[in-house]
């Protein structure tokens, strides 16, 4: 059972990859509300250059999925999809499992 979306609707996506963080590189996972994966993947950009004064040459993204904004325990997710999570029931953790 899918909420009505408009087509400008915002979807909640998971950007994976490996970004410069101090002196190392090291794998980050970010899920983020946003358009389509082009837009999930302009924002990972921005959000990991402004946090970690990284730029884009040195961030490699290795994927970018959607994913059901009920799993993400992401500020940023829940607060966008606040009225989609309850009127779906309400957020899903690992160890919920519905009957």
């Amino acid at each position: 059972s899918r909420v009505c979306e408009s087509p400008t609707s915002m979807k909640a996506y998971r950007v994976t990859g490996v970004a410069p963080f101090g002196s190392m590189r090291q794998q980050f996972s970010l899920d983020l509300p946003a358009a389509d994966a082009n837009d999930a993947e302009h924002r990972t950009y921005s959000i990991m250059g402004s946090r970690h004064k990284a730029n884009r040459r040195s961030i490699d993204i290795v994927s970018v999925e959607e994913i059901d904004p009920r799993i993400s325990t992401e500020p940023r997710v829940t607060d966008h999809f606040r009225e989609e999570i309850a009127a779906a029931g309400g957020p899903i953790s690992s160890s919920d499992e519905e009957e």
